[in-house]
Formats: structure tokens, sequence, C-alpha cells
């Protein structure tokens, strides 16, 4: 987890390729303007041909359940974008990332999911901000309890908040 632009998408990169094994970019981003698809380009550039992308916007813990990952290594960037996708589509989050840490917990294969924490700043000023931030939060929250290994990222530095062997 980390702030916008903190380096997160980078250091979670380094963690699969430093696994050894096959990489696998999920991403949840949706390029809906020329904005958003310039910053997609960046990051599809940035990992190159070494990684196998599957774009999922809504369906994520589906697409972890149904392929066959098996020596591979997957990075999920990201569940904020995620979470944003199922509130546009007015689907039940909490729903979502309960059937999500489900599908975490059984699988056999390393997962790195990249989320922003949104809880550092203000209180936002508008309800569907308020909504967005309480979602991403308990997002953050659930996904933090089952993981194995929590890191927050800051000016591309990365803290330790959890590790469970």
């Amino acid at each position: 987890m980390g702030g916008a632009r903190s380096g997160k998408s980078r250091f979670a990169e380094k963690l699969i390729l430093n696994s050894g094994l096959k990489a696998v970019y999920i991403a949840t981003g949706r390029a809906l303007d020329e904005e958003m698809s310039a910053r997609i380009s960046v990051h599809r550039d940035r990992r190159g041909e070494v990684w196998e992308t599957v774009e999922e916007p809504l369906a994520l813990a589906d697409a972890l359940s149904q392929s066959n990952f098996e020596g591979r290594a997957i990075l999920v960037d990201c569940l904020t974008l995620w979470v944003t996708n199922l509130m546009m589509t007015e689907a039940d989050v909490a729903r979502e990332c309960i059937h999500l840490t489900k599908i975490l917990g059984g699988m056999d294969v390393p997962v790195v999911l990249v989320s922003n924490e949104v809880g550092l700043g203000i209180v936002p000023d508008n309800a569907m901000a308020r909504t967005y931030a309480d979602l991403a939060g308990d997002v953050n929250q659930r996904i933090a309890k089952v993981a194995g290994q929590v890191y927050f990222i800051s000016a591309g530095l990365p803290l330790t908040l959890k590790t469970t062997s």
C-alpha cells in the first residue's frame, strides 16, 4: 500500500520478478480517458515482454480462481481501481472483497496486491468520495488481515507493516 506515485507498483513488480517464477500481471485499470490510457501505457512499457498480462477490471476473484497459475507469481494492480470499477457498476464491494479473500486463502502461488492508502488525508467533502474512502479502507484492512506480508511504500521506500511465516 501507499499513496499515489509512492513507488508501490515498482516495489511490487520487483517482488514478483525476484520470485524466480513466471510473472503474471492482473490489471484492474480501465482506459476510460486519454490520461488513464497514457498511465496504462507507461506501466505496460515498464514491464516489457517478461510479463503475461490479464486485464480484469471487475471479476478479480474469478480471474484468480479460474486460471491455472502453477509455476507463476501474480501481481494485481490495483485494488483501489478495482473498488472504483465495482462502485461504478453498483456492485456489493464488501461481498466481492470477502469472495476475493476466500480465493486468496486457497492460492498456492505467490500473489502480490497493490492498493492505494486513501485514509491519510482529510475527510472528503462529498458523500461519494467518503463512501469510496470507506470501501477502499475496508478492502485494505480485509486483505491485510489475510496477507502474509504487508508493506507501506513512501518515496519508493518500503516500511514493513506485517510479516508472518
